[in-house]
């Protein structure tokens, strides 16, 4: 059956391989206008983006014909290969082999967002780990806390 209407959005967290912080402050803005075009280019629309050295949050909206995980694997794959290819971080870059996807509801949009491009000022204090942990809790009935984030410890390098 075709889905002629949707409201489907996600809150996506990318995590560098080992939570090494790969993306320097200078290449971010590069970082996130790439997977912005990424987005874009793929029957979504990108609401908000913020890379953070060890992280990336971007929130979404999709065709009900491209799932969370092929959105996240188009991402990963393509801007594994943007930031190698760019030298935008030292060494061979990586993301880990899972991310994180939060279904968010429309009346949440702009808080969300909001919380997305106020990374900066957020994790002066919290550090990524007490964030996961919150959402970990907040998402605990869709959510393996055995997996995801935590499960890789090898730095992109």
């Amino acid at each position: 059956m075709e889905v002629q209407y949707n409201n489907l959005y996600t809150h996506f967290v990318f995590t560098t391989k080992g939570r090494f912080p790969c993306i320097a402050e200078n290449n971010r803005e590069r970082i996130e206008k790439y997977i912005t075009g990424i987005v874009n280019n793929h029957s979504c629309k990108m609401y908000a983006i913020y890379a953070n050295p060890e992280h990336v949050h971007f929130l979404i909206s999709r065709s009900p014909e491209t799932s969370e995980q092929q959105v996240a694997t188009l991402i990963a794959d393509a801007s594994e290969i943007f930031i190698n290819n760019g030298k935008l971080c030292t060494g061979r870059f990586y993301w880990q082999q899972s991310c994180s996807a939060f279904s968010v509801s429309k009346g949440d949009i702009d808080r969300v967002c909001k919380y997305i491009l106020n990374q900066p000022v957020h994790h002066k204090k919290k550090t990524f780990v007490e964030e996961y942990d919150q959402f970990l809790k907040f998402y605990q009935h869709t959510l393996n806390p055995n997996k995801g984030i935590r499960d890789e410890g090898h730095p992109c390098h």
